[in-house]
C-alpha cells in the first residue's frame, strides 16, 4: 500500500519514486535585522544625532594640499633665491648668469631676508637707525619705481622692490672689512665707494633698460644716492 501524505508544502514519496526525482530548491534572500545603526553607536553619539548635533561628530578627510611643506606653502624657492644672490654679487655678463631673472621673476622673501640681514649688522653701534632701513627700502624703491615709470620704463613695483633689496648684498659683503680696517680712513673710504658702486651697478644694470635711451643717468643717479644713504645708515656717517 503506497501512502502519499502531505504536510503543507512537503510531499512524502516512497523510496522507489525518490530515485527518479531531481531539482533545486530556491530559497528567498534572508536578511537579518540586528537593530538600527544607532544601536551600534555609543549612547552619547546617538543622543547627539537625535538632538541634531551630529555634525559635531563629522571628521573631515585630510586634503593632500594641506600637507604641503612650509617652504612650498609660503612660496619660498631656496634654489631660486641662491641663484639671484649670485647674479647680484657677480654682475659681470662674462660669467654667463641670466641676470634678468632677478627682474623678470621677482620674489618677496629673498629681498626681505637681505634687508633684514643688513638691519642686523647695522645694530652694531647704530641701533637707532635699524627701524629706518626697511622704511627706506620700501619708500626708496617706490621713488625709483615712480621715476622709472615717468621715464618710460616698463617695470613693476615688485620688480624694483626685489632688485633694490637684493642689491644690498655688496654692502653686506664690505661690512666686515669696514670693521677690520675702520682705523685707516683712506682705505675705508675706498672700500665704501667700491661697495656703493658695486651695489648701484648691480641694481642699475637690471632696472635701466634700453627703453630709457638717453635718460639713463636720470635713473642711475638716484639709485646711486639711495645706496649711499643705506651705507650711511650702517656707518653713521
Amino acid at each position: 500500500m503506497q501512502l502519499s501524505p502531505t504536510n503543507g508544502d512537503f510531499t512524502f514519496v516512497s523510496s522507489t519514486e525518490a530515485e527518479d526525482l531531481s531539482g533545486t530548491i530556491d530559497a528567498p534572500d534572508v536578511k537579518l535585522n540586528m537593530g538600527s545603526d544607532n544601536a551600534k553607536d555609543p549612547y552619547a553619539t546617538t543622543f547627539l544625532r537625535k538632538r541634531g548635533y551630529g555634525w559635531l561628530l563629522e571628521v573631515d578627510e585630510d586634503d593632500p594640499e594641506d600637507n604641503k611643506p612650509l617652504l612650498e606653502e609660503l612660496d619660498i624657492d631656496l634654489k631660486d633665491i641662491y641663484y639671484k644672490i649670485r647674479c647680484v654679487l657677480m654682475p659681470m655678463p662674462s660669467l654667463g648668469f641670466n641676470r634678468q631673472v632677478v627682474r623678470d621673476n621677482p620674489d618677496f622673501w629673498g629681498p626681505l631676508a637681505v634687508v633684514l640681514l643688513f638691519s642686523m649688522i647695522s645694530i652694531y653701534g647704530q641701533f637707532r637707525v635699524v627701524s629706518w632701513i626697511i622704511t627706506i627700502w620700501i619708500f626708496g624703491s617706490l621713488t625709483i619705481f615712480l621715476l622709472a615709470r615717468v621715464l618710460g620704463g616698463e617695470v613693476s613695483y615688485g620688480q624694483v622692490l626685489g632688485v633694490i633689496g637684493y642689491s644690498l648684498l655688496p654692502l653686506i659683503v664690505i661690512a666686515p672689512l669696514l670693521l677690520v680696517i675702520g682705523g685707516f680712513d683712506v682705505v675705508s673710504t675706498l672700500i665704501k665707494l667700491f661697495g656703493v658702486f658695486w651695489a648701484a651697478y648691480s641694481a642699475a644694470s637690471l632696472l635701466v633698460g634700453n627703453e630709457f635711451k638717453t635718460k639713463k643717468p636720470l635713473l642711475i643717479y638716484p639709485i646711486f644716492l639711495l645706496y649711499i644713504y643705506f651705507l650711511s645708515l650702517y656707518t653713521g656717517v
